[in-house]
């Protein structure tokens, strides 16, 4: 007998999408589009981090990875939701990217924040410098 397909929950879920590398490199692409015509040099240091994050999860460093991708999310959030538009600005291409952008950040802040909490790191054995 084989057993039926379990569901995953949603913590599960949020987990697995925080151990993902996609997310900081979407995250640092729709940053890049926002804030590249015209340059804006403050939100322009987010992408670099979310990219190294990104790197780092595929290094096998994931939840590292994760904790970076939630705290730098978050801050840039934080910076984000600072700038107030009026609704004619919100419905442009800019404001919608601006809104899935927020919106991928506090997705990141939950998925990226439990699988850092719950993640585990890997102990490396140091046999070779006991002989």
């Amino acid at each position: 007998m084989t057993d039926p397909p379990t569901k995953d929950g949603i913590l599960r879920s949020l987990r697995n999408w925080g151990e993902l590398s996609v997310p900081p490199t979407l995250l640092a692409t729709l940053i890049t589009a926002q804030h590249m015509r015209p340059f804006q040099p403050l939100p322009m240091i987010f992408p670099p981090i979310l990219l190294f994050s990104s790197y780092l999860n595929l290094s096998g460093y994931r939840t590292d990875a994760a904790g970076i991708t939630g705290a730098w999310s978050g801050l840039y959030a934080l910076l984000a939701a600072r700038r107030k538009h009026k609704l004619t600005q919100k419905v442009t291409v800019r404001g919608v990217v601006r809104g899935v952008s927020l919106g991928l950040c506090a997705v990141n802040v939950a998925g990226c924040g439990l699988a850092y909490i719950l993640g585990q790191r890997e102990k490396r054995e140091e046999n070779s410098n006991k002989k």
